[in-house]
């Protein structure tokens, strides 16, 4: 052993050896976590010139010693810049190879925090994204969608793959392609291994279906769920000649006339048709024109107003809802309850 590392107890009773770096720790401590750990310290070692019982784990030590005080202090995971990202994606891989059942769930939790199941979560990310700092090419949510992909297929996590995947299909396809984006080829401060940059053939055809769907999305909100939209039947602008309307209610519109609410709509759907682009995330986009409506010289009355917000809500819960399906996935539900199943009421 050419090097101490953390942790290191010197009443520890177990050394795990990661390349010439040793860790001096409780054996029953080590063995608790799980079984794999308890059947490797059955297994013959290697002889060694110390008296102390030896293990040899073929991880880098960075990560051997991440986990270890993972092990005895516990794990908070944050998501301040690349590295928080590196230091997860190395607890997920050692705690899914040795089956650590619990550091495991909190990294997935973690992750799934960012690259979340839930619309809310991802409008509160997209929402951060948009309000970061300008200046740097390593912006939030700082880590490339590839290598959120890839590290996901290779732990087996399947929860965060149709947000990943909505993500990454607002990235042209020549930078996919070219694999030149500054994301792709930052290196962890502290040495940590970085999943891999390559898109599979398995998800560059999910990224073509996405991104079809994507454009599809946007095309049809335009076309259909703006420019046919009308004023809602409690419309305060609407005319009637029912004895029961208000006078100023009472003379219908003419063959030519449009109702206010419905004229602005249809100048809603214009613009709108004008702001999309082929990067544009049309959940975003569909809040912001809800905005429009806020807009100086837009005429809509509040009941249309108010009809409208929640018309697109569930317009996007839909979307939401059906984006694991666009790429042959199960639903949200299952694909949360395969990764992060109900814990038993204590």
């Amino acid at each position: 052993m050419e090097k101490q590392g953390d942790p290191w107890f010197d009443d520890g009773n177990l050394v795990i050896m990661a390349g010439s770096v040793g860790f001096k720790i409780h054996r029953g401590v080590l063995a608790r976590q799980s079984e794999i750990f308890r059947d490797m310290l059955t297994w013959p070692q290697p002889s060694t010139t110390t008296d102390i019982e030896t293990v040899c784990m073929y991880d880098l030590p960075v990560e051997i010693s991440n986990l270890l005080k993972a092990i005895y202090d516990g794990v908070t995971f944050q998501n301040r810049d690349i590295e928080d990202f590196f230091f997860l994606a190395s607890i997920l891989r050692l705690s899914s190879k040795y089956f650590i059942a619990h550091l495991r769930r909190q990294a997935i939790e973690a992750l799934a925090k960012t690259w979340s199941h839930l619309l809310e979560d991802h409008d509160a990310m997209v929402e951060r994204a948009i309000q970061a700092p300008v200046g740097s090419e390593l912006t939030y949510p700082y880590v490339h969608p590839i290598h959120v992909l890839n590290l996901a297929r290779e732990t087996h996590i399947r929860v965060v793959i149709p947000s990943a995947l909505y993500f990454l299909s607002m990235y042209p396809f020549a930078d996919l392609v070219r694999g030149s984006h500054p994301k792709l080829s930052a290196e962890s401060p502290s040495g940590l291994p970085r999943p891999s940059s390559v898109l599979s053939v398995e998800d560059m055809n999910n990224y073509t279906l996405m991104f079809q769907h994507r454009i599809e999305i946007m095309l049809d909100y335009v076309r259909r769920f703006l420019s046919e939209r009308r004023s809602c039947v409690a419309c305060q602008y609407r005319r009637d000649e029912t004895d029961a309307a208000p006078p100023s209610r009472r003379r219908p519109l003419g063959p030519e006339e449009i109702d206010p609410c419905s004229h602005t709509f249809a100048r809603v759907a214009s613009r709108a048709s004008r702001t999309w682009f082929t990067r544009t995330g049309p959940l975003k986009w569909m809040l912001q024109t809800v905005q429009y409506l806020e807009s100086d010289g837009m005429t809509v009355c509040v009941r249309c107003k108010e009809a409208f917000k929640s018309d697109v809500e569930s317009h996007r819960l839909n979307i939401w809802e059906a984006l694991p399906g666009v790429v042959g996935m199960p639903n949200w539900w299952l694909l949360k309850e395969s990764d992060l199943p109900e814990l038993p009421q204590q």
